[in-house]
Formats: structure tokens, C-alpha cells, sequence
């Protein structure tokens, strides 16, 4: 029996920059590949080749993209973010180090009441993490 799709998709909002994150994104997981991109052609409305709608996946949780035509005096907030589950301290420091490389450290990898190994950062794309050593 296949399985139903999933009902509740993230969905993430560029300005010309979805097809550089999902490339980032994808390369970060072991688990995780491009399912669908399609791209405004030189009809628009969007800039030519830039993202219309892609479907990416990590970990097996599907994802949406797009690079909005539409400028937008808003972009994403640490109030939504994806709490990554890391199997290791070694997978933990290696997803921060690489989402904090050109972002911003909300809160460094420590030790903290609610976990014994965790940080929050916000990527150079302004998408934020919380990545959490699986207890």
C-alpha cells in the first residue's frame, strides 16, 4: 500500500536565492535530494530561471521553495524554525558550523536545562535552526 502524501509541507519564500538554498540544504543530509524544480521561463512573471516551485526533501520530510517575484518588506523569523533531532555531537557541530558560516549564532552549542547539547542559528539565508543532540 503507498503511503498518503504529506498533508503539511513547510514552505520557504526566496527572493532569488530558493535554488541556492535548497542546493545548501540538500548537500548538509545524508538523507535528502531535489524531488521537483520547475523555473519561470522569459514569460515570467518571475525572473528567467529563477525558482517557481521546487520540492526538496531532508531527512524525509518534504519541503517547498520559490523565489517570490513579488519584493516583500519581510523575510523569516527565529519565531518558526526547524528543530533538527542530531544523532551525535559530531553531526550537531557540523550542521551548526556550516548553517552558522555567514549567519548569525542565536544560541552557541551548550548545555542548556532543557538539553545537554544544543544551538539555534539563523542560516545565511535567514531560515533558523534549532539542532538538538537526540538524548
Amino acid at each position: 500500500m503507498a503511503s498518503a502524501p504529506q498533508k503539511i509541507t513547510t514552505f520557504l519564500m526566496f527572493e532569488g536565492r530558493a535554488e541556492e538554498a535548497l542546493t545548501f540544504y540538500t548537500s548538509l543530509f545524508d538523507d535528502a535530494e531535489v524531488i521537483d524544480i520547475s523555473r519561470y521561463d522569459a514569460e515570467g512573471p518571475g525572473e528567467a530561471g529563477t525558482v517557481k516551485l521546487a520540492t526538496f526533501s531532508l531527512a524525509g520530510q518534504q519541503f517547498k521553495c520559490i523565489d517570490s517575484y513579488v519584493k516583500h518588506a519581510f523575510g523569516f523569523t527565529p519565531a518558526v524554525s526547524l528543530f533538527v533531532e542530531c544523532e551525535s555531537a559530531d553531526e550537531l557541530d557540523r550542521l551548526y558550523g556550516a548553517l552558522a558560516e555567514q549567519g548569525a549564532e542565536l544560541m552557541p552549542v551548550g548545555s542548556y536545562g532543557f538539553s545537554a547539547r544544543f544551538g539555534w542559528v539563523n542560516d545565511r539565508f535567514g531560515v533558523s535552526w534549532q539542532l538538538n543532540l537526540a538524548s
